[in-house]
């Protein structure tokens, strides 16, 4: 199992946490997605290291940013 931490700008409520974490836990490979809406910070575990651009394209997709990707 890999866990990596990555920063999400934009996150505002209970409902960005939701969709954060569904998109993100869409990902082939996740395991689990802890997403901590006061510091924007997501923590993601997987069978193996995710690419920068699939988590990009997750946190896109649910209507955020990946900060400093």
């Amino acid at each position: 199992m890999v866990t990596a931490t990555y920063q999400v700008q934009g996150m505002t409520c209970g409902h960005c946490v939701s969709a954060v974490g569904a998109e993100i836990g869409a990902i082939p490979g996740v395991q689990d997605v802890q997403v901590e809406l006061a510091e924007g910070r997501v923590t993601v575990t997987s069978d193996q290291p995710l690419s920068d651009d699939a988590v990009r394209v997750a946190v896109d997709e649910a209507g955020y940013e990946l900060a400093g990707a």
